[in-house]
């Protein structure tokens, strides 16, 4: 077994236009408009999802780009708002507000629950932390892509007959050539079913090359999400082409690019979308559009004594040939980053733990059916997440102020430490953990390291420097979530 990438095109072919915006939802609250703020200042392009366009412009200014949606509300989330979206921070949080009220610009609510006596204000934690996480991954699901990659061939579950596949040989122009698509039953290298490419190849008549290609998509596939494709075939020493189509015309241009096969050994090819070589009739088009990752029309792999331009295949010879392929599948690069940040709550674990003292746990903790199980749904909707298959990041916050950044922090699993937090260092925490492969599948809590008596405060004019974020990152282990302690398992160290 080994893995291998396409042979490298003769000449640099135009690099697809990618789109890196980063989509904020609960951008109007107190930490989702300051990861806003946080990533404006980086540069990145953002969107906002907002249920208040008035309000969300007069936070965020006029010129924010805005979504108009619901995450209770699925019918708002069409998926195409969120084509061009790479990466999510998710701030949505069911709001807690003050039984006796609050000033306009909820400053109890700034102080903390540990303040007030709270009550849920609109919908309640399972229309939002729960049914409105499943609404918001499907909307964004497409877009932000999974860590395992998409599966567009392959036999698994009812994807063996997605794809139509249809011989297209030499014989329209005259030649000879002829070739199938088949299946066979325990063809792969587990002894299940794979497809087949195979035929008979002749120059004869001006001829020289077969072809399978795939009825057109009903709907086109969007992978802009990924960054390549992955083929995994049985090799018999030839060089072959994957072609992918970008249009629903028959004859035009189609990206391309050649890959090498091992004789009798079943590999992974990898071939990058950045590598494709826009050709028609075996010309490159130097005047051809950018490769359009999000509007792919069908797939086509060929054998031909022609490369590109006039260049020969080297592995070319007449006479019988077979390619078995099981799978082609989108690839994320790795080392994959998160695109899914969510911000959640420390304690989301702690109302249903056997033996705890509720008397010294925060008031969310202590008074979870009050407020509608907060935290039990809280704690679902991350299981979600953590389900979904979207690489991630879930950022459990202690109680949230409305203190500068800068303070020491601990960063702890398990679902066990209590304390504060300010919410301007939470928004950095989620913005700096997308650009961390050491963050992703993580679960953790942060708080810091000063006690709720004593209030932290900075020199505006001598501000602490921002913290390097990996070396918190760096120390996260996978699986711990803190359930461990509800599920009778021990942790992972």
């Amino acid at each position: 077994m080994s893995s291998i990438t396409a042979s490298a095109p003769t000449e640099a072919p135009k690099k697809a236009e990618t789109s890196d915006v980063v989509l904020v939802t609960g951008a109007t609250g107190g930490v989702g408009r300051r990861v806003v703020d946080v990533l404006r200042k980086k540069g990145v392009p953002v969107r906002v999802l907002v249920r208040n366009a008035e309000k969300a412009r007069t936070m965020l200014g006029s010129d924010v780009d805005l979504i108009i949606g619901d995450v209770t509300k699925g019918d708002t989330l069409d998926p195409k708002y969120f084509k061009g979206i790479k990466k999510v921070i998710n701030a949505v949080s069911v709001i807690v507000g003050p039984k006796e009220g609050d000033t306009p610009d909820r400053q109890k609510y700034s102080q903390g629950i540990k303040f007030f006596e709270p009550e849920i204000k609109g919908p309640s934690p399972e229309m939002v932390e729960y049914l409105g996480m499943q609404n918001l991954i499907n909307a964004v699901k497409e877009s932000v892509g999974l860590s395992e990659g998409k599966l567009l061939f392959g036999f698994k579950g009812n994807l063996c007959g997605k794809f139509v596949w249809g011989a297209l040989d030499d014989v329209v122009m005259g030649g000879v050539s002829e070739s199938a698509f088949q299946i066979q039953p325990t063809g792969s290298e587990t002894g299940e079913a794979t497809g087949l490419f195979k035929g008979t190849v002749s120059t004869s008549n001006n001829g020289g090359f077969t072809s399978i290609r795939t009825k057109n998509f009903t709907v086109p596939e969007d992978l802009s999400a990924y960054d390549g494709v992955e083929l995994r075939v049985k090799g018999d020493g030839r060089r072959y082409k994957l072609i992918i189509r970008t249009s629903y015309e028959w004859d035009t241009i189609g990206y391309t690019a050649s890959f090498d096969t091992t004789k009798g050994e079943w590999q992974s090819v990898r071939i990058p979308f950045s590598s494709l070589i826009p050709v028609f009739r075996a010309r490159t088009a130097t005047d051809a559009p950018p490769f359009d990752a999000s509007n792919i029309t069908a797939l086509q792999l060929m054998f031909s004594k022609f490369e590109y331009d006039g260049k020969l295949n080297p592995t070319f010879a007449e006479g019988q040939f077979e390619l078995p392929f099981s799978s082609i599948r989108a690839y994320i690069n790795e080392p994959i980053t998160p695109r899914f940040v969510h911000v959640s709550s420390a304690g989301v674990t702690r109302p249903e733990r056997p033996g705890l003292d509720l008397s010294k746990q925060p008031p969310a903790v202590r008074m979870n059916k009050e407020l509608g199980s907060i935290l039990t749904y809280k704690l679902k909707g991350e299981d979600l997440i953590r389900e979904s298959g979207i690489p991630y990041t879930i950022v459990r916050p202690c109680a949230l102020t409305e203190e500068p950044a800068g303070a020491d922090l601990i960063f702890e699993q398990g679902d066990n430490i209590t304390g504060k937090i300010s919410r301007e260092e939470v928004a950095r925490i989620c913005v700096a953990a997308l650009a961390s492969p050491s963050a992703v599948g993580k679960t953790f809590e942060v708080k810091s390291t000063v006690p709720f008596s004593e209030p932290f405060v900075i020199d505006p004019s001598n501000p602490p420097p921002e913290k390097d974020y990996e070396v918190y990152f760096k120390e996260l282990k996978d699986g711990i979530t803190g359930k461990e302690a509800l599920e009778g398992t021990p942790a992972l160290v």
